[in-house]
């Protein structure tokens, strides 16, 4: 039997529990299974104030979902042996991370909605790049952080979006050692290289 329309009206309360709704709806269901109907079903709300307090369903998610490690101890790990070799351990621990399927899902949806809403692009730029990307090239001393983080922004997102949403069969089939080792020397690059003179306009 459906709940009344409206049962829980708009208040303090309502946009937590829409909140809470969401987030495990989409920890368990994944992002294409999620919907905003379902939410605002088990939340007790019209589906209408769903949309008043979070808009689309790309932004919700984005605005709700957790990174499933803390940036922090991930930098903190990854620059612990120093600039030398950090592409291979940050192209290892990507790989290593993706294979967890909760990890996966969240990437995915989190590309997914990025590329169909603007305000979830940024909500995203704010997670990968300002959390994780931008500390970590400022920690290891190199020239221009904001570009080698949007460098490396580029090679994880390609990657995440050809492994798991294209599903190219060479990037399934391929070991994970040596699919690190062909993308180190890239990050390695982007993170301590030289970016050559030019100068972003």
């Amino acid at each position: 039997m459906s709940r009344a329309r409206g049962r829980r009206p708009a208040g303090s309360n309502t946009r937590e529990a829409i909140a809470e709704a969401a987030a495990r709806q989409f920890a368990e269901l994944g992002y294409p299974r999620t919907t905003l109907r379902g939410i605002a079903r088990e939340a007790d709300v019209d589906t209408r104030l769903v949309t008043h307090y979070f808009g689309s369903k790309q932004n919700l998610f984005v605005t709700v979902v957790e990174f499933p490690f803390q940036p922090d101890l991930v930098i903190g790990d990854l620059i612990s042996g120093g600039g030398q070799d950090i592409g291979r351990r940050l192209a290892r621990w990507v790989i290593r991370t993706l294979e967890s399927p909760d990890t996966m899902r969240m990437m995915t949806g989190l590309l997914r909605a990025a590329a169909s809403e603007d305000e979830a692009s940024v909500l995203v730029r704010q997670l990968l790049t300002e959390r994780l990307l931008v500390p970590l090239a400022q920690l290891l001393g190199a020239d221009r952080p904001e570009l080698r983080a949007a460098l490396i922004g580029t090679q994880l997102s390609g990657y995440v979006f050809s492994r798991y949403v294209l599903e190219l069969p060479g990037m399934q089939d391929v070991d994970r050692e040596v699919l690190a080792e062909t993308v180190a020397p890239v990050l390695q690059h982007y993170l301590t290289g030289d970016l050559g003179s030019a100068r972003l306009a």
